[in-house]
């Protein structure tokens, strides 16, 4: 019988460490979900909107991932939406409303497991600062129903060196 090295050996190997680097880089990048972090859901604003529905219509209205996301502020896991692999042209829109937020000519592949863009659809969201999860970011929200979208980063390509990193549960396509 092989003896097997020690603990301390076997838990700080290369790969263990690099693929902590990786889930760790993934987490500051986009968030995690609020119930492995236990943080709270951002603030949210006494804004009023053009589409209102109470929380008992959004249940009945969007899956339980969708209401999550778009109305509790939460964030799906990276790689999970095929949205995320989607390059046809077409129209990025609200999950919620179905506001057009991004263009396909904007969207670009950001490694980061979420669709990515680098330029919402002009007036199509709105920002707001957001301090959960011990860090501060940009909440991107949609204008017209303000659910919870996604983030946007100052790391993105040209020309506006944005990221918009979305839940692509947030969010629906329609080619053109």
């Amino acid at each position: 019988m092989t003896a097997l090295p020690p603990l301390q050996s076997r838990l700080l190997t290369r790969r263990n460490m690099l693929c902590g680097t990786v889930l760790l880089g993934a987490v500051a990048g986009c968030g995690s979900p609020r119930a492995l972090a236990g943080a709270d859901a951002p603030n949210k604003s006494t804004e009023t909107f053009e589409v209102t529905h109470t929380d008992a219509e959004w249940l009945k209205l969007l899956t339980p991932t969708q209401y999550d996301v778009l109305r509790a502020a939460g964030t799906e896991n990276p790689f999970s939406s095929p949205l995320n692999d989607e390059h046809r042209a077409g129209v990025f829109g609200c999950a919620g409303c179905a506001l057009d937020d991004f263009s396909s000519t904007t969207k670009f592949d950001s490694g980061t497991g979420w669709p990515s863009f680098f330029k919402a659809m002009d007036g199509a969201v709105l920002e707001r600062k957001d301090d959960s999860l011990g860090m501060s970011r940009t909440e991107v929200l949609c204008r017209r129903c303000g659910s919870h979208l996604g983030h946007v980063f100052d790391d993105g390509p040209q020309p506006t060196g944005l990221r918009y990193c979305m839940n692509g549960v947030a969010l629906t396509f329609r080619p053109t």
